[in-house]
């Protein structure tokens, strides 16, 4: 790992994050998933909720490193890690109590999302991708369920036989109200295999 990034997740500096944006893109390149693992013991320690500093200092690391992900075109040398952060967020709170901010994890998760789904376009990272996205429909946070909704409607155009693979979860999200835009994922369905998916009961049912 880059010395400049082993400083600020192992010592949790936040003094040095800001730092880490003075560097090459090229030059953090090569230590982005072993940076991603840290952030990953980092955000899984049980006081991360409620620790402010562990917080920034994830946040800012999180913003380095997808930047320079995207700057290198990087994302199917990295996408594995990303990905193994990005479900590591399932196994904590994501719902906000109340009219709360969202949660720590929440922000993680929301802060990677696009990285990740922007690659619609290319099926390794959405083979990777796919199944852990549609879980997220499923744990209540209106925010992320929509903008999810929207990068899966986007995937479905090049990648609808990793969707149709999990019709179940997408019709409960849809009948829940939490994935409207996940409804034309069945016409596009329809087109490719010529039968009809309908996100809704018949009413003859």
């Amino acid at each position: 790992m880059h010395h400049l990034f082993g400083l600020v997740l192992g010592q949790k500096d936040l003094s040095r994050a800001g730092d880490l944006f003075s560097l090459d893109d090229a030059e953090i390149e090569g230590s982005l998933s072993e940076a991603l693992e840290q952030i990953r013991i980092i955000s899984s320690s049980s006081d991360y909720q409620t620790n402010d500093n562990d917080q920034a200092v994830v946040e800012i690391c999180i913003t380095r490193i997808t930047t320079a992900i995207r700057e290198t075109e990087s994302i199917e040398k990295h996408g594995k890690a990303l990905v193994a952060l990005w479900e590591s967020c399932l196994e904590h709170k994501l719902k906000p109590s109340g009219k709360d901010e969202d949660t720590p994890h929440a922000k993680i998760a929301s802060d990677i999302m696009s990285c990740i789904l922007q690659n619609y376009n290319r099926p390794p990272i959405m083979a990777l991708a796919v199944p852990v996205a549609v879980r997220f429909l499923q744990r209540g946070n209106k925010e992320l369920c929509r903008n999810m909704s929207s990068y899966l409607s986007l995937a479905a155009i090049s990648n609808v036989d990793l969707l149709v693979d999990h019709t179940d979860a997408i019709v409960k999200s849809v009948l829940q109200g939490k994935s409207q835009d996940l409804s034309g994922l069945f016409g596009k369905s329809a087109s490719q295999h010529g039968a009809f998916i309908s996100p809704y009961p018949s009413a003859g049912n």
